[in-house]
């Protein structure tokens, strides 16, 4: 039978319940449990998919197809453990559920109230699509206190009354801040927050105190007397200079005991050796590189942040350090690539949506391709640097994209119908935005001996896409005899997933998005290939 623990937060947002979530899965995980770890919203949206990068930061897809929040990111790269569909939920798909059974008439003329119905509809979809797991981890967005999460605080606690203290658990993440003036830690804030979960009849069995110095025993003392918990309960959660040494702080401070001893389980510590190895080859690294990342969404990191990580997950293979160099794509629509990317060792050029800072990312694929740099073209920076090829080596000055509006030459168009496995998928041109791209994972064929090839050591992949525009294959001929080679296929054949040009030092672009499937020990080797070449790069300037 799984356990669960729910983690809640408080007193402000972006504390880090993610990433605590995250690595409280991975000290589980190195004690010889199983778990799964699962994320609930509370936002009106059925999913983020159609929300604004500024707002919500990147959008995380499944394998399956699902466009949740980046915390299931975090909790892939930490644990390893692919996401699925049902851990990731919002009050706009429970809701959405909700109002289509009581339509079908399921409720058998029932008014439908937020209790019983909503909250029962939450805990089925805690305790859904569950096998043997030994823990389940469910996180709580947003903060206690705010309206939209009552139903979600309503129905854990109810869940929790159901399960007993043997099954269920409530860890509660707060900030302990310095004040300057005073000069001391203040427990206020916590006290305050503990109360508001209380308030709605959850009383928390372990407290994770976020702060920027050390708590004081005593202080953490008065947070146990005041919020009703153990002393040991108390965890600090100090800042650290890389999200990998939180597993190991965590444990220091002895968060995964604590749990363990909640549900009165005897274990052997933790092996946390290959932890520490790659915290320690963060902090020393052998050498750096410089990647320029020319990117739509760069005054908001969030909405890069799987990328900034595989970047970071190759540097880490690489043995060395990699500089990131945000640069927003419109400045090369105003002002020369030249003197924003001399000397760097390496080009990304990520997805994006729209027209908006398009020819910005063109003229950096002609840099990298003119100035023998390396370049990975990720999505919509595939899609860019065939336009540029199409324009500057077939000589198609018109080339464009459908995505930004009619176009006489349409190197990238809008794909209609495509083969998922034996199945046929459809969309229409004017449909809903929301969950109508081609998404989640589809297989590719690599053309034997090319680089990607090589890079993968197979010749069938499976990666995951989120995107409307294709590249149109009716150009591959023409691109091909000026040196693109289209390197790789859907396995119908009909959908370009990869090109590259093979006499360049490394030229990479794909329609799907590798950062996805990067993992701490398991980094991509389309990453890790790239930073090979940024060292090698790096060498020669």
């Amino acid at each position: 039978m799984s356990r669960f623990i729910f983690i809640t937060g408080g007193v402000v947002s972006s504390l880090g319940k993610g990433l605590s979530s995250a690595a409280l899965g991975a000290l589980l995980q190195a004690r010889g449990f199983k778990v799964r770890l699962r994320k609930l919203d509370p936002y009106l949206n059925v999913d983020p998919g159609t929300m604004s990068p500024y707002q919500h930061g990147e959008v995380y897809v499944t394998d399956d197809g699902a466009e949740t929040d980046l915390d299931l990111g975090h909790y892939e790269r930490f644990t390893g453990i692919s996401a699925r569909k049902t851990d990731s939920v919002t009050t706009g798909k429970i809701y959405s559920n909700v109002i289509a059974k009581e339509r079908r008439g399921d409720y058998l003329g029932a008014t439908i109230q937020v209790i019983p119905h909503v909250t029962d509809a939450i805990k089925e979809w805690i305790k859904a699509d569950l096998g043997d797991e030994d823990f389940v981890l469910c996180e709580i967005g947003g903060t206690v206190g705010d309206i939209e999460s009552l139903p979600f605080l309503e129905a854990i606690r109810q869940l929790g009354n159901e399960l007993g203290k043997e099954r269920a658990m409530f860890v509660h993440l707060t900030l302990v801040p310095f004040i300057p003036a005073a000069g001391e830690l203040k427990t206020k804030p916590t006290q305050h927050s503990v109360k508001e979960l209380q308030a709605v009849g959850i009383q928390p069995d372990l407290l994770l105190c976020r702060s920027d110095r050390e708590i004081p025993a005593d202080s953490r003392r008065k947070i146990a007397q005041f919020c009703n918990v153990r002393p040991s309960a108390v965890i600090q959660g100090l800042d650290v200079d890389t999200i990998y040494a939180v597993p190991l702080a965590y444990h220091a401070e002895g968060y995964d005991r604590e749990v363990c001893r909640h549900f009165g389980i005897e274990g052997n510590e933790p092996d946390l050796s290959k932890w520490q190895q790659i915290v320690d080859r963060i902090r020393a690294p052998e050498g750096v590189v410089n990647i320029a990342v020319v990117g739509k969404y760069t005054s908001l990191l969030d909405a890069y942040k799987s990328l900034a990580e595989a970047l970071r997950h190759g540097g880490i293979a690489n043995n060395v350090k990699v500089n990131l160099n945000w640069i927003d794509s419109e400045i090369f629509e105003r002002e020369d690539t030249v003197q924003h990317l001399e000397g760097v060792h390496g080009i990304l050029v990520p997805g994006g949506f729209g027209e908006r800072g398009s020819e910005g990312k063109i003229n950096s694929a002609r840099f990298a391709r003119e100035r023998q740099i390396p370049y990975f073209g990720i999505c919509f920076g595939m899609q860019m640097a065939v336009i540029e090829a199409t324009r500057n080596l077939v000589g198609v000055k018109n080339a464009g994209s459908t995505e930004f509006g009619p176009c006489p030459e349409p190197v990238v168009g809008l794909m209609t119908e495509w083969v998922r496995g034996n199945q046929l998928e459809t969309r229409k041109a004017g449909g809903d935005l929301g969950g109508t791209m081609r998404l989640g994972a589809y297989e590719a064929s690599l053309k034997p001996g090319s680089a990607v090839a090589q890079i993968y050591g197979k010749t069938a992949i499976s990666e995951r896409h989120r995107h409307r525009y294709e590249v149109n294959i009716n150009y591959k001929e023409k691109l091909e005899q000026q040196g693109l080679l289209f390197s790789g296929m859907s396995p119908d054949g009909i959908l370009p997933e990869i090109v590259e040009i093979p006499d360049h030092p490394w030229f990479i672009g794909v329609q799907f998005h590798p950062e996805l499937k990067s993992r701490l020990f398991e980094p991509h080797p389309l990453f890790v290939s790239f930073i090979g070449a940024a060292v090698t790069q790096s060498r020669l300037v």
